[in-house]
């Protein structure tokens, strides 16, 4: 699995929401459907929150 924060970083991106991989950004297909549903729940807000929040610079937001 690989995860695009360092590539991000790389390019300049400012506003970074770490996932788990780049086949499953919002899951994870070895857990249950529940555990699923809570990350991806979790993950699209810490993204919405990401997208409402003034920043200078780049930000990787915790998860």
């Amino acid at each position: 699995m690989c995860n695009l924060v360092p590539v991000a970083q790389t390019v300049g991106v400012n506003k970074i929401v770490p996932t788990i991989s780049i086949p499953y950004p919002l899951g994870d297909p070895s857990t249950s459907k529940e555990e699923q549903h809570k990350l991806r729940y979790h993950r699209v807000r810490v993204a919405l929150e990401a997208l409402t929040k003034d920043i200078d610079g780049e930000t990787v937001f915790p998860v």
